[in-house]
């Protein structure tokens, strides 16, 4: 058995994680993480309160704490503040400053909770790093190692793993994998986990739990407001200005709501310009299109791709995948091409690929295909897939 690091945020998952990792006889070391300050986030007005302002609260740290005294383990309480803004905030709002659609989820799974938990871990003597993830991970033929979907798919969350280091999946153990959320609620309940069996799960970005991007992005970048407003709103098909919007970083691609648009039919955002401050917009059958490009890819289960591979590909977290033909297109770029069009994948959320529950590839969507605006790819050795079940 070795000494392992838990990540404990005070939640169901990762306290009965903990608890599972003891009676295996692991050595547990808990560590609650500080990733951000709620006046920046929320500003010092804010009236949410700041015991239950999204996870790690003030609520969650003594739960995690009172968990670890139970388990007789040490618990740790760390500012990663610094590492957070550098990894997640900063690119978080950069990305929306470029006219894409962070997954800020993906950068604080990668440089966050295994970057710098792996460095607390050496510094600790710590042999492994859990977490409560619905995830696994397993050891492929190949030498490699490989995050596995979870078994409950419903809260699977292998697509947010996709960019953790080969040498951190090595030190990692995932103990609620092979479990589905119903049995983790009852188990927490047999431990007498009382505090925590019950806990709401946190879906919001734990940094903006007021789910406000845009308030966030105007209190993040003084001035934001008075550089981007008044910007056209342009139908991508005939390029007519068809309104005036609020600013560039405050739509993403696929969004319905808020447009402010009366067109006599539902509009949508299909590309946001920010060189010229332009919000493209279109019928639904805008937004499709069969080909996506990502770049940054993290190779999985395998170290790249010698040809065109059948996969199923995801380009957001909750999206079920569709069939795909991948091809890698330089060291650390890919593209894939979907069997039928797939509507609204955008900019700066993620392409993951997969063959069967496996994660073979992960990338930052770079380009995606839209009706107006095709990527270029040789068709012509596109091989039809059978349709996903």
């Amino acid at each position: 058995m070795s000494r392992v690091l838990v990540a404990m945020s005070g939640g169901v998952d990762s306290s009965v994680a903990a608890v599972l990792l003891h009676e295996q006889g692991h050595e547990v070391v808990g560590v609650t993480m500080k990733t951000w300050d709620y006046e920046t986030s929320l500003g010092p007005d804010a009236t949410m309160s700041r015991t239950a302002s999204g996870c790690c609260s003030l609520d969650d740290l003594n739960d995690a704490r009172a968990i670890a005294v139970r388990l007789g383990a040490p618990h740790f309480i760390v500012d990663l503040r610094e590492e957070f803004g550098t990894g997640v905030t900063d690119r978080f709002a950069a990305d929306y400053l470029l006219g894409r659609t962070p997954n800020p989820c993906v950068l604080c799974n990668t440089h966050i909770k295994w970057g710098s938990l792996a460095r607390r871990a050496r510094a600790l003597d710590c042999d492994a790093i859990a977490t409560g993830h619905y995830a696994r991970i397993e050891a492929t033929a190949s030498g490699r190692w490989a995050v596995r979907r979870g078994v409950d798919r419903a809260k699977d969350q292998s697509y947010v793993l996709w960019g953790v280091a080969q040498e951190h999946l090595a030190q990692t153990l995932l103990p609620l994998g092979g479990l589905t959320k119903p049995e983790i609620r009852r188990m927490a309940s047999e431990m007498g986990l009382h505090a925590v069996a019950g806990k709401k799960d946190s879906y919001e970005i734990c940094f903006v739990p007021d789910d406000d991007y845009r308030g966030y992005l105007r209190r993040r970048v003084p001035g934001l407001e008075a550089r981007v407003a008044g910007g056209p709103f342009v139908w991508e098909a005939t390029g007519e200005t068809v309104g005036t919007h609020d600013g560039y970083p405050f739509y993403t691609v696929g969004q319905r709501r808020g447009l402010g648009l009366s067109l006599g039919a539902p509009a949508y955002v299909t590309r946001v310009d920010p060189a010229t401050n332009t919000v493209y917009v279109g019928g639904k059958e805008a937004l499709a299109g069969r080909a996506v490009a990502a770049d940054e890819v993290v190779w999985g289960g395998v170290d790249g791709l010698s040809a065109e591979t059948p996969v199923v590909a995801q380009v957001r977290a909750h999206d079920p995948g569709a069939s795909a033909l991948a091809r890698q297109t330089g060291p650390d770029s890919m593209e894939a091409v979907f069997e039928t069009p797939r509507t609204a994948p955008a900019p700066g959320q993620a392409l993951v690929l997969y063959q069967e529950d496996t994660v073979v590839a992960g990338g930052w969507i770079a380009a995606a295909e839209t009706a107006a605006h095709p990527l270029p790819r040789a068709d012509d050795d596109f091989v039809p897939l059978p349709t996903l079940s």
